[in-house]
């Protein structure tokens, strides 16, 4: 562990240049940091109560400090100790309830992926308490459309799209929680039956009646990896919502999540709230296969725009025959929520990045669907596919990252 950790103690004690991406954010955060009621914040990020700029040189020797703990002690080295002392201690001091004992206790899950077949292509995602098989709902109902045919960009691919999101969300918002509270009807929501039944709902040439599901942002991290012997590694991260809670213990050098948020306050449902549950969370790393050997290792960033960017994604390469860096450099565009208004279903709207034919938005607005212009979260892509025994690695220009090979 010291070993995997020593670069990144390195950065933390270095300093590493500020980026674009986190230059804009800081901006974004910037007027609430006279209103934190959590001081350590401000130590641990600000100069002179400002978030640093892009090209300055960020340190983070608290980091460095903790991570060597971990490197020397492992697992250990977080979850007991001085680590989770002070988590304790901070968190009793915000009115929180998480202790060193419910610390300790944690333990990871293996777990089975879960998969649907998209013209020919085995999709795997994991299964709830993510959002994971919402893609596979999707691409089902999907299958059922020659979008080919119609053309990337087309009305016809977004209107289908759209309503297929909307159905699988419809029962992400119901079903989807921790299944260690609840039974979730995993096998009948990605089954062939399910998906024909939903898709006759879909007309296609107006707007459909359906609720949507929960809406969500989050500053995510993922990262896929693959080595000469053919293992991949799909890899997703994320404290939810930016810098998570805001909430810095002393000396730690990093926020605590606020993962909390994914539950649903009301009583009774999957992802209801309870004591020791697992709340619905947006991170899905993703995986395809073809006849049964490795294919693709990819992932979108951006809290529910997952789902709908892996979407996207595989339409690009599988239906529109994009090549994998084009499947992501490709125009996205994301539908947000569907609220009821005075007894009458509000579709929600389609925000679109610039590229698309003003002749498809027309055509989708005669439909019914509520169309706007946006440059705001439409996630971030990093992909690796293996065909004929070589390796092709994509990065999305949203996003800071890259591609490479060493």
């Amino acid at each position: 562990m010291d070993q995997l950790l020593s670069p990144a103690i390195a950065y933390a004690r270095e300093g590493v240049p500020v980026t674009q991406e986190f230059a804009d954010l800081g901006r974004y955060f910037q007027p609430m940091m006279d209103t934190l009621r959590n001081s350590n914040f401000k130590t641990l990020y600000c100069v002179n109560n400002q978030l640093p700029q892009k090209g300055q040189i960020f340190k983070n020797l608290q980091l460095a400090k903790t991570l060597e703990m971990i490197g020397e002690k492992g697992r250990n080295g977080f979850y007991t100790g001085v680590v989770a002392e002070t988590i304790e201690k901070h968190m009793k001091v915000a009115g929180g309830f998480l202790t060193a004992k419910d610390l300790a206790s944690q333990h990871a899950e293996w777990v089975e992926p879960v998969s649907a077949n998209y013209r020919g292509y085995d999709v795997w995602e994991l299964p709830p308490n993510g959002q994971g098989i919402a893609v596979l709902q999707i691409l089902n109902i999907l299958e059922g459309f020659d979008l080919a045919k119609y053309g990337y960009g087309s009305a016809e691919h977004i209107h289908y799209f759209t309503e297929a999101k909307r159905l699988a969300f419809e029962d992400m918002a119901r079903y989807y929680g921790d299944p260690a509270f609840s039974a979730i009807p995993v096998k009948k929501l990605t089954s062939e039956e399910y998906a024909s039944e939903r898709r006759g709902l879909i007309k296609p040439d107006r707007v459909g009646t359906y609720n949507a599901g929960p809406v969500n942002e989050s500053n995510t991290i993922y990262l896929t990896v693959a080595d000469d012997s053919g293992n991949m590694v799909s890899f997703i991260q994320s404290n939810y919502s930016f810098f998570g809670s805001m909430e810095v213990p002393e000396g730690l050098g990093f926020c605590l999540q606020n993962r909390g948020s994914g539950f649903d306050l009301t009583t009774g449902l999957p992802n209801s709230y309870a004591p020791a549950k697992r709340p619905f969370h947006t991170i899905i790393p993703a995986f395809v296969t073809r006849d049964g050997k490795p294919f693709l290792s990819f992932g979108v960033m951006g809290g529910d725009m997952q789902t709908q960017g892996h979407v996207q994604v595989l339409l690009n390469l599988i239906d529109f025959g994009m090549n994998l860096q084009e499947a992501g450099d490709a125009p996205r565009f994301k539908h947000d929520g569907t609220f009821p208004t005075r007894g009458i279903i509000n579709p929600g709207e389609i925000r679109m990045e610039s590229g698309f034919s003003y002749e498809s938005i027309r055509a989708l607005m005669i439909m019914g669907h509520k169309v706007t212009f946006d440059y705001g979260n439409f996630g971030g892509y990093q992909a690796i596919m293996l065909k004929d025994g070589v390796y092709y690695g994509a990065s999305d220009s949203r996003k800071d990252g890259q591609a490479a090979g060493y």
